[in-house]
């Protein structure tokens, strides 16, 4: 049986990444890759095209089609997602905060939630974890920490003044993401996630480069999904996204008794002139912020 579906670049990408884990055959002229995989082999093409051939086709194409059938030895445009029943697997998530604010850390998160743990994970009601109030989240996050391998990557201003000159922002967020995602790995294995899950902020390929150009010993990228609005999709990056905002709310508070004055979040109006005062008393903001945002000139003019 043969199945040929037609997938954009970025879907292709996809598709590649995942089945980079199997043992590769002989690619044929025009082909990106070739694999067997169980009784089916798959061969992507340059043009976008993933012909699918054996015995196991219609299970293989499911993993790939969203609300569409498929006919032997037809070739049909598919939309493409995360697999089938993605929601119900043992996923481990990942989620950044802080990245678009001039007070405070960038802070990243990654949690492994197993099937066993859904139910449970469910039950706390983080589903649309982006509409809980702080206050909600300080509550469910100490659950997360106890029940849930998890791991924080909380850089902190003074450090992330350091590396910045080096590493745009994106860049720091995927060597967070990265050995966040590392270090929950060692903490549950012998276990492997069925996927990991990216809250995407950058597309795939450029992900790996930035990783790449970063020489990280250790590049996560086996199973590995992106998708923005990941909460939405699977309950680790629900309880990924929360874990990392209190952690970036506590960091805040530190900051904002140290400093004297409470440190908004964000970077509007209200944090040039926070940020103007603690000039103004001849505190060094590279403690405090993140230097390179245009609030610092804008904190400098306003003194």
């Amino acid at each position: 049986m043969q199945t040929v579906i037609q997938v954009n670049k970025e879907q292709l990408e996809q598709i590649t990444n995942y089945y980079h884990q199997f043992p590769s055959n002989k690619v044929p002229a025009g082909a990106l890759f070739s694999v067997t995989t169980g009784s089916v082999t798959i061969t992507g093409y340059y043009s976008g095209k993933i012909m699918f051939q054996g015995r196991s086709v219609s299970d293989e194409v499911a993993k790939w089609q969203t609300n569409s059938s498929h006919k032997s030895k037809t070739t049909k445009k598919t939309v493409i997602g995360l697999p089938a029943d993605f929601a119900n697997w043992s996923v481990l998530g990942s989620d950044e905060v802080g990245a678009g604010a001039y007070f405070g850390p960038l802070t990243t998160a990654a949690v492994y939630v197993s099937k066993e743990n859904l139910e449970w994970v469910r039950a706390l009601g983080i589903a649309d974890s982006k509409t809980l109030t702080d206050d909600r989240m300080k509550k469910i996050a100490p659950q997360i920490i106890s029940k849930l391998p998890h791991h924080v990557v909380n850089l902190m201003p003074e450090k992330y003044n350091q590396l910045q000159p080096l590493h745009n922002v994106n860049q720091m967020k995927a060597i967070s993401h990265n050995f966040a995602l590392g270090k929950v790995l060692d903490k549950i294995f012998p276990t492997i996630p069925q996927a990991i899950l990216i809250d995407q902020f950058a597309q795939q390929s450029t992900y790996f480069n930035y990783l790449k150009k970063a020489n990280q010993q250790r590049i996560i990228h086996e199973n590995v999904y992106f998708t923005t609005k990941g909460e939405q999709y699977h309950l680790s990056v629900a309880a990924a996204s929360i874990l990392a905002r209190v952690v970036e709310l506590d960091a805040m508070s530190k900051l904002s008794a140290e400093a004297g004055i409470k440190l908004p979040i964000g970077a509007g109006r209200e944090v040039d002139t926070v940020a103007a005062e603690l000039l103004r008393r001849g505190i060094d903001l590279k403690h405090y912020a993140k230097l390179h945002f245009a609030n610092t000139k804008k904190a400098e003019r306003l003194l």
